[in-house]
């Protein structure tokens, strides 16, 4: 099949990189020239792991095309989809601006029948609008229909969740577009779930918010468990052993981030209260989020007193492992509020350091883990990187100049490290 995406970020270009190694051909339309060129070498916008062996496997076999020409790619295409990004305006309402540029660019150039599908995440109703942008600038004889296909992908395994997904969701009204989405999607495992537009747009935001939700419950059970003196590891796999709940998601640290949860439960939030209703279910949820980092700071706050002058070892700083995505990362929050108390801060990260060298000032860069950790007072795990499960901790206590070690993801045995001699501070867990 000959299909298009609009948009080559971890979305578009994943998911066409999938396509395109099914056998298909693939155009990835983008705005910038640069990138398109740089794609077309092979060198990736973001790091994905297998993501540029399969890109320029692709490239060879001539499967994956880049350009940033519309009617290039949208006027030989079955099925187009709109994946580019919809960033969370200041009142937490999705951004569709992009959306609705693609929309109009689409109609445009559209010579043929095309299935113009919806694979960013979207509130419902924002089909529709991209259905009516379409038909205002469409030529008179050329039909098509919509669809939203949402994705589901985890970045690090974005790749692997493409391919084997728990679901595919196909959205549309119309039986022919279900047909032709059906077809591409067969060598694709997972349940199909097929539905109208509205539903499938709702799906990703109810699968986000609750994903979400299960974070925030573990981070208050967590903090519960300190004022009690009880183990939050322990509680949440007693908890998560019922089959109903699953251990999945219910592990206590300092937040989630990303590109997807904060943004969709904002997003969803913002829904609500347009539709006069009051989510408080997930404010609570989205407050109990930023309360985690904040708790998290308190503690090296308290261990450290005073803090001016001091210097702490900064180690993860992607939002989670096996990515370079610094989008809403517990990171930043915690290395600006210590900042702002006269912390001297030294990071590192296995991935994202460059990354986030265009975000933070003020800090030293690290070669490694050992690196960070020499002359500071404390070390912060922030992010659980397998690497740091593997770290010569006796190593790292003779470089500390105090044996502190906050663990924000609770990658350590609380019992070991003490035994060691190291001051412990987890998340959930008796100090």
């Amino acid at each position: 099949m000959n299909i298009s995406f609009i948009g080559h970020g971890y979305v578009g270009l994943v998911t066409a990189a999938v396509f395109a190694d099914l056998g298909n051909t693939v155009w990835i339309v983008g705005r910038t020239n640069e990138k398109i060129e740089n794609l077309k070498q092979g060198i990736m916008p973001f790091y994905e792991p297998g993501l540029e062996e399969t890109v320029r496997r692709n490239l060879s076999a001539k499967r994956m095309r880049f350009t940033v020409n519309y009617q290039e790619a949208v006027s030989s295409s079955e099925v187009i989809f709109i994946a580019v990004g919809t960033p969370p305006k200041k009142n937490g309402e999705a951004d569709l601006t992009s959306v609705f540029i693609a929309a109009n660019e689409i109609g445009k150039n559209l010579e043929k029948y095309a299935v113009v599908v919806t694979k960013s995440t979207v509130p419902p109703g924002t089909n529709k609008r991209v259905n009516e942008l379409i038909n205002k600038v469409k030529s008179d004889h050329v039909k098509f229909d919509i669809a939203s296909c949402p994705e589901f992908l985890r970045e690090g395994t974005a790749l692997q969740d493409t391919l084997q997904p728990d679901r595919v969701v196909i959205g549309t009204e119309s039986e022919k577009a279900k047909k032709i989405l059906i077809d591409l999607h067969k060598p694709i495992n997972g349940k199909y779930v097929v539905c109208n537009v509205e539903t499938a747009e709702m799906i990703k935001y109810a699968s986000n918010s609750l994903l979400s939700t299960k974070i925030s419950f573990a981070n208050a059970i967590a903090l519960l468990c300190e004022k009690v003196g009880a183990d939050a590891e322990v509680v949440l796999e007693g908890v998560g052993l019922d089959k109903r709940l699953g251990r999945a998601f219910l592990y206590p640290g300092v937040g989630y981030g990303g590109s997807c949860f904060p943004k969709d439960v904002k997003a969803l939030i913002a829904l609500a209260d347009k539709l006069g209703y009051n989510f408080t279910l997930l404010k609570a949820v989205d407050e109990i989020n930023v309360q985690a980092s904040r708790n998290f700071v308190g503690k090296i706050k308290r261990t450290l007193k005073p803090l001016q002058g001091k210097t702490v070892a900064i180690l993860g700083l992607a939002f989670k492992p096996n990515t370079d995505d610094m989008r809403e990362a517990p990171a930043l929050i915690i290395i600006q509020a210590l900042q702002k108390e006269g912390v001297n801060i030294k990071v590192y990260d296995p991935i994202a350091m460059a990354n986030a060298n265009k975000l933070l000032q003020d800090v030293t860069f690290c070669k490694n883990a050992y690196d960070a950790a020499s002359g500071s007072h404390g070390l912060v795990i922030v992010t659980e990187w397998n690497e740091f499960r593997q770290l010569d901790l006796n190593k790292i206590m003779s470089l500390l100049k105090s044996p502190n070690i906050f663990d924000g993801r609770n990658i350590y045995d609380p019992v070991i490290l003490k035994q060691m001699g190291f001051n412990y501070y987890g998340v959930g867990r008796k100090n």
